[in-house]
């Protein structure tokens, strides 16, 4: 079963990491990879560029209108992500726990199964 771990991000405790906590960021995603891609759970993972420079699209009097930055104000945004394919919730849960940003206080992961896939033609 597929399930999509999301990053939540809060800029300001990323702007304030402590040199400890970047290495362990950095080290325990690439270890994070290593083992998924290894035991053959590992689909892919993006980072995302800050909502700053997002642009919305949504209805408007003439048609669609392009806006700048997220849709909505918030404190946190999606970082990335990581999509699996594990045998269940428990191993997603398991994983999820792996994953660096939860030993920072600020930092949160989100664990959502896939219900809907198109990977199109290559």
């Amino acid at each position: 079963m597929k399930y999509l771990i999301l990053m939540h991000v809060d800029p300001t405790v990323l702007e304030n990491l402590t040199e400890e906590q970047q290495k362990l960021l950095g080290e325990g995603h690439g270890a994070f990879m290593a083992e998924t891609k290894e035991n053959g759970e590992f689909i892919s993972t993006q980072a995302l560029g800050d909502p700053s420079r997002s642009k919305v699209v949504r209805p408007g009097g003439d048609g669609p209108e392009v806006t700048d930055g997220p849709f909505v104000e918030a404190k946190e945004f999606l970082g990335g992500f990581y999509l699996l394919d594990v045998e269940d919730e428990a191993r997603a849960v398991e994983l999820a726990r792996k994953i660096p940003d939860v030993q920072i206080p600020g930092l949160a992961v989100e664990i959502r199964p896939v219900v809907f896939s198109d990977l199109g033609d290559g």
